[in-house]
């Protein structure tokens, strides 16, 4: 979780020291000596931001300095002298000392009982029956395990082997240290990514990033938090990771079933670059860690929908009557987006909230196309234009109610419409705001004084430009937004986010109120 508010300057930053812990001998000069006493003076004066506590201690990882003066001091954290597994945390201040921000995802305060009920030979046996290998030396550390809610006593069961190509394998195996349970396990040997080749459904010839594996490939992504693509073959549940010998994939039709793959791969790569190299977030959540696919869900399913219990998304194949496969680029940044929204305003799904969730996914869904730059699948403002048969998009940001179901303008009732229906509104914002009202991809209808649904007015207003309607909308969503905002408080956020980025009073944020005005929300 990341905060960005303003905290006051600490008067002394000597005081920083009764944390108990000396400064790592390594930083000899004065600066970064001093950065890292502001560091821990800010943890142990914000213990409600930090999650500091007593018997709690921190290490430090690693010490940033901006040009313009900005600190970035990370730690690790350890309580009674255990490592805490997820209790690092990021230190931010300005030059002149003041906190600006401190980022962390511990959820609580590591409090634990630190006598386990699992003795070290018991965690060895509990992980010898699931994992073949030795320890070569390294005794289970005791440790608190806290990357879930509820942080608990554990130990770190290291198992070294060697898979059947002679890959070797250093795996940490996490066991509860009072219950026994399997908490998690990950590798420390990443993998080599292989360049592979997909054919398509939608959007042509496209470079894949794979994972070598005994006999081929697999469609898994090590550069992109190791996110893959599983083949349901037409099931609802189970299905494998897709695999091939020579790292060709698909055959650019629906005959080979690794072509929807192709697509569901390239479209998580897409989006994953698109956050990454736009807005600086490392991954749906923030923390480098891919999502999945599921393909060929179910038979002739008409949908595509994002999961956060799996954290992943499911794409079905179409009724071939009025959908194909629903694994096109803008669907893929729709569905991830939704993962997005969670981890950040985590916009209910119902009303007026429920209706900007929708706009969200639909907004980077449209920008991760434009992002791709791909002739094959070029960026608009349709949605769903490469998977309908019948219709030429599912629906349009530039007049919504063209659909015959959306809203155009804010009125009183659009809060009980579907969601999808209701998110028209921020979709013909976001339109208006980023191309203005007549643009090469359409006139946009503005709402005039008693609109209900349907815009009829002919205002015309210059756009700001996509990409800065981009960064106003996403840094709305993620210091602004909660879960509850409405229209008006959208509007009130994303003028905002603009006086952030672009100036308070600018012409960017006197765009941003008109554009609102535009659609009926004042």
């Amino acid at each position: 979780m990341t905060s960005r508010s303003k905290f006051a300057v600490r008067p002394a930053a000597a005081a920083a020291l009764a944390l108990g812990l000396a400064l790592a001998s390594s930083l000899a000069i004065a600066a970064p000596g001093k950065a890292e006493a502001r560091a821990r003076g800010h943890i142990a004066d914000f213990a409600g931001r930090s999650l500091h506590g007593a018997d709690q201690s921190y290490e430090l990882q690693d010490l940033i300095v901006d040009a313009n003066g900005t600190e970035h001091v990370r730690f690790n954290r350890r309580f009674k002298g255990l490592r805490v597994v997820g209790g690092d945390l990021v230190v931010r201040s300005n030059g002149q000392g003041v906190l600006e921000d401190i980022s962390l995802t511990l959820a609580r305060e590591p409090k634990v009982d630190d006598k386990p009920g699992v003795s070290q030979g018991q965690a060895k046996r509990l992980v010898a029956q699931r994992y073949q290998g030795d320890d070569q030396g390294h005794a289970p550390e005791l440790l608190v395990y806290a990357r879930g809610d509820l942080p608990r006593l554990a130990w770190d069961v290291r198992v070294f082997s060697e898979g059947a190509d002679g890959t070797p394998s250093e795996k940490h195996v996490i066991v509860d240290a009072q219950l026994g349970t399997l908490l998690d396990a990950w590798d420390d040997v990443h993998t080599a990514a292989a360049n592979g080749t997909g054919k398509s459904l939608y959007s042509g010839n496209v470079t894949l990033t794979t994972n070598s594996v005994t006999g081929g490939y697999e469609l898994r992504d090590p550069s992109r938090g190791g996110t893959y693509t599983k083949n349901l073959a037409g099931k609802t549940r189970g299905g494998s990771i897709m695999t091939d010998s020579d790292n060709v994939w698909g055959n650019n039709a629906t005959s080979d079933t690794a072509s929807a793959g192709v697509d569901a791969q390239y479209g998580t790569a897409v989006t994953w670059d698109y956050y990454l190299n736009v807005h600086g977030r490392n991954g749906i959540g923030n923390d480098g860690k891919g999502a999945y696919n599921q393909v060929h869900y179910g038979r002739s399913y008409n949908n595509a929908y994002w999961s956060d219990s799996c954290f992943c998304m499911t794409y079905g194949d179409g009724d071939g009557t009025s959908l194909r496969p629903l694994v096109s680029l803008d669907v893929a940044g729709h569905e991830m987006t939704h993962g997005v929204t969670a981890r950040t305003a985590n916009l209910t799904y119902s009303g007026e909230s429920g209706g900007l969730n929708e706009a969200t996914s639909d907004i980077f869904g449209t920008m991760v196309e434009f992002y791709a730059n791909n002739s094959n699948d070029a960026g608009d403002y349709l949605i769903g234009e490469k998977i309908m048969i019948k219709s030429p998009w599912m629906r349009s940001m530039i007049k919504p109610s063209a659909d015959g179901a959306s809203a155009d303008c804010w009125y009183s009732g659009v809060g009980s419409l579907d969601v999808h229906y209701s998110s028209g509104v921020a979709n013909h914002l976001y339109f208006i705001l980023a191309e203005g009202t007549n643009s090469s991809y359409g006139t946009s209808p503005t709402c005039q004084a008693g609109d209900t649904r349907v815009a009829t007015g002919n205002a015309v207003l210059s756009g700001i430009g996509r990409d800065a309607a981009a960064k106003i909308w996403y840094r709305a969503l993620s210091t602004k937004m909660t879960s509850n905002t409405n229209y008006a408080g959208a509007r009130a956020a994303t003028i905002a986010a603009a006086n952030d980025l672009y100036g308070a009073g600018s012409a960017t944020a006197n765009a941003v109120a008109a554009a609102w005005s535009a659609v009926g929300v004042n």
